[in-house]
């Protein structure tokens, strides 16, 4: 499966996005992420596993608590992923704006 992918699987869960949602506020320990969800510590490690196997955090250990962040390079990934739609939405829209003057130059 392509980080892509599992980029997207990671995302889709509601709980996962929220704590990702956090992380874009800056890096935090679990602890931190856990304030306030529905689950508990243990469950937002799993779902901090699940984000780091899809390449969207990081971590690193500072003593004894583990301080996660979003990763840059999986973000761009799905940025990269997003943008190659873009693209295309924005060529058609201006191929359309192309036809759309030529009809209006024809009518006179």
């Amino acid at each position: 499966m392509t980080n892509i992918n599992l980029a997207l699987i990671a995302l889709s869960d509601p709980t996962r996005r929220q704590i990702f949602e956090r992380l874009a506020a800056g890096p935090s320990p679990v602890g931190v992420l856990a304030d306030g969800l529905p689950v508990s510590r243990p469950a937002v490690s799993q779902h901090l596993k699940v984000l780091k196997e899809a390449g969207l955090v990081s971590d690193e250990s500072q003593g004894t608590r583990r301080i996660y962040r979003i990763d840059p390079a999986g973000l761009g990934a799905i940025r990269q992923w997003l943008d190659r739609f873009w693209e295309v939405a924005l060529t058609a829209f201006q191929a359309e704006v192309a036809r759309d003057n030529e009809r209006r130059k024809d009518q006179g």
